[in-house]
């Protein structure tokens, strides 16, 4: 795996953008840039178990929150693939690695900044792709979702 590093300035509060990562709706909104209907399941809470699942392939990870600070931070362990909706094991791609999101606000401006462990063979798509989720992040985070608080 590569690691990948990725950062967007954001004109909201962390907490906004915390929202906006997070929130069910705008989660799956921004995630789907990545990974065509992408959504989460479980609860967002430090030491918990959550899978990140597709709608359209069934395929997903599962996570280990290994560390979470609300509106600042959670590093994310992957400890399984799976497949149908994560009901089964399938061949490791990303376990092992790991995904973290850091936010930092100043003067009104939020830094968010990814580090993502990537299969070698997943850099190129990512290297597109996930700019342009954290580009759809922050343009939901500045307002253009009203959804989100």
């Amino acid at each position: 795996m590569k690691e990948m590093q990725f950062s967007v300035f954001i004109h909201a509060s962390k907490e906004k953008v915390w929202a906006t990562l997070w929130d069910d709706i705008a989660f799956r909104d921004w995630a789907s840039i990545i990974d065509e209907g992408t959504y989460i399941q479980g609860t967002m809470e430090e030491g918990n178990e959550i899978q990140f699942i597709s709608s359209v392939s069934g395929y997903g990870v599962t996570d280990l929150i290994e560390r979470l600070i609300p509106n600042e931070f959670v590093l994310f362990r992957h400890s399984a693939d799976t497949e149908e909706s994560g009901k089964q094991l399938r061949t490791n791609e990303w376990t092992g690695g790991s995904e973290s999101y850091s936010l930092s606000e100043e003067n009104g401006v939020t830094t968010l900044t990814v580090k993502t462990d990537v299969p070698f063979e997943q850099e190129e798509s990512f290297n597109v792709r996930f700019p342009l989720a954290l580009m759809r992040v922050k343009t939901l985070a500045e307002g253009g979702n009203d959804h989100v608080i």
